[in-house]
């Protein structure tokens, strides 16, 4: 198996600015994760919906979000995937470190209770929701190459906005718009998809029924944000038809004393008091 690192362009520039987090101090006591993950049934962001737009399968996004916003992201078919990709808005070197989230939360997978880690130890998303349960952190967005073998290919002059996309491109061409290029594109995080291994190591695609879950992701950093809703590297279907996606945005609830992310692990709250120190030193 090799995956490669690496939505038609509906919205250029979004930006979303909401009232910042407070500061949060981690508490003294920690919870396992599983117990404290299965027992949370807690709500994170408030209840009107401050702007929603539907995402077509296997277009592409981009935005300026601010922390202190819960983006939902609800499949409306049963063959979802988005690739997310996110930089520091005010710092785009800062990244999501794909390899850092997982070590340090003891991971093969991202789901409910996790973070997106930054390669500078801080964290940059909460995964506060998770119905599907299973993220794939370790396949790249699909390529050309495997989408035309695996689907066939269809262009923009043979079937204009029916043309078959593909993760990696779909992502690079949003990034552009924000000054940024393929020498920046790192690990993305592929929602709504799982892979397994075999005895050998090889990874396949997990085939599910998506239609109705919920992905709610927490900003704990300003971020510029990037999804590509094509097909997963590794989808082994016979037809290119992505499911779409609907995009939510929310003004997330301050930090209690205790929290589903912050408090799964020592790392994570480490990654929190991060946090607290950038924006205290940058105010």
């Amino acid at each position: 198996m090799k995956i490669h690192v690496g939505l038609r362009p509906r919205v250029h520039g979004l930006s979303f600015k909401l009232k910042l987090h407070g500061g949060i101090k981690a508490p003294e006591v920690n919870r396992t994760r599983l117990g404290w993950m299965h027992m949370s049934t807690t709500t994170y962001h408030e209840d009107q919906v401050l702007w929603t737009e539907r995402l077509p399968g296997g277009h592409h996004w981009s935005a300026r979000i601010q922390r202190g916003a819960v983006l939902q992201l609800k499949s409306l078919g049963a063959n979802a995937n988005v690739s997310l990709f996110c930089v520091n808005s005010e710092d785009k070197l800062e990244a999501y470190n794909m390899p850092d989230s997982l070590k340090g939360q003891h991971s093969a997978f991202l789901s409910t209770g996790h973070i997106l880690a930054s390669d500078l130890g801080r964290a940059m998303i909460s995964i506060v929701k998770d119905d599907h349960g299973w993220n794939d952190a370790f396949c790249a967005p699909s390529t050309a190459p495997q989408i035309e073998q695996q689907f066939g290919k269809q262009s923009f002059q043979d079937a204009r906005n029916d043309m078959y996309r593909n993760g990696k491109d779909s992502l690079l061409l949003e990034m552009t718009k924000f000054g940024l290029s393929a020498t920046d594109l790192s690990s993305s995080l592929n929602l709504f998809s799982k892979v397994a291994p075999d005895d050998n190591g090889n990874l396949s695609y997990v085939v599910s029924d998506n239609t109705d879950q919920v992905i709610e992701l927490r900003f704990e950093m300003d971020c510029l944000v990037f999804l590509s809703s094509a097909p997963h590297a590794l989808d082994n279907s016979t037809e290119y038809a992505p499911a779409d996606i609907q995009l939510s945005l929310f003004k997330a609830l301050p930090l209690g004393e205790t929290d589903v992310c912050r408090d799964s692990c020592p790392q994570n709250q480490r990654a929190f008091q991060n946090n607290n120190r950038y924006y205290a030193l940058t105010a």
